[in-house]
């Protein structure tokens, strides 16, 4: 599943091709997706201006005058800039095309995602308004997190997994951000100390921002908003690696399920 860099290196690839550029049509291929695409998106769209894209959690927010195209990736899905002349895909269900030539293309081959047409205030929107703070900044701190934990018997990830808790925290930097941290990803979030948790901000961010800035992490079906793949996977330190040497101090890691997913940490370096 494209996580938060993904999502953030999405937004990146596709503003510069299509702010300020006025929509000339709305292909609509396959609707059903997570959601059903509201015929709304179609009809009312073209002849608007893209004003900015932004980002809340996972999600792309495409704003056209007084409203905005929700846009959620899934577990598979992509978007990339193409031109007409680019043969349609399988699995490319929506094209947003613009009057001076590009075309927004939506990918989704499990259809997980989701792209809808909101007249409100996105952040009013049940998909966005019970989000938790945004990880890059600074509402996303130690002391925070520590005073939310108290009392949590949830593992440490699962808890920072938590969208409620901070937004866009998945799976893959989890792993990455609580071993450098050095916190096994089993440990009762309200053990945690205040010094620890300051220790762990510090490291999500790091890994966060590593990850945007390499492009994302490849893996199965991401390609950023440019059409090329993300390169953090060659860094992970520990994201699919059990069995192999821990870079620190050589022992092999170990992988554990929690809430049906994989962890792998290192007994010696993660306590």
């Amino acid at each position: 599943m494209p996580e938060l860099p993904e999502v953030e290196t999405t937004r990146l690839g596709i503003q510069s091709h299509i702010v300020g550029q006025k929509v000339k049509k709305v292909r609509v291929r396959n609707g059903q997706l997570r959601w059903p695409v509201p015929e709304s998106l179609a009809q009312e769209l073209p002849a608007r201006q893209i004003d900015r894209v932004e980002r809340r959690g996972k999600y792309l927010l495409v704003f056209a005058g007084d409203s905005c195209v929700l846009i959620h990736l899934g577990m598979s899905g992509s978007l990339r800039i193409t031109t007409t002349d680019d043969p349609i895909l399988k699995h490319d269900h929506i094209d947003i095309e613009f009057e001076n030539g590009p075309i927004l293309r939506y990918s989704d081959p499990r259809r997980f995602g989701c792209m809808l047409w909101l007249k409100e205030s996105p952040l009013l929107h049940p998909l966005l308004k019970q989000l938790g703070p945004e990880p890059l900044t600074e509402h996303f701190s130690g002391r925070a997190l520590h005073a939310l934990s108290r009392g949590r018997r949830v593992p440490i990830k699962t808890f920072i997994m938590d969208s409620h808790v901070v937004v866009g925290v998945g799976n893959i930097y989890a792993n990455e951000a609580l071993y450098m941290a050095g916190i096994k990803p089993d440990r009762a979030a309200g053990t945690i100390s205040a010094k620890r948790y300051e220790k762990l901000v510090e490291c999500t961010k790091e890994i966060l921002q590593r990850a945007i800035t390499q492009g994302g992490t490849t893996l199965r079906d991401f390609v950023g908003g440019d059409g090329k793949p993300g390169y953090f996977k060659q860094s992970l330190l520990v994201y699919g690696r059990a069995g192999e040497p821990c870079l620190a101090c050589g022992k092999p890691l170990r992988e554990l399920r929690l809430a049906q997913r994989s962890s792998v940490y290192c007994v010696q370096c993660q306590k």
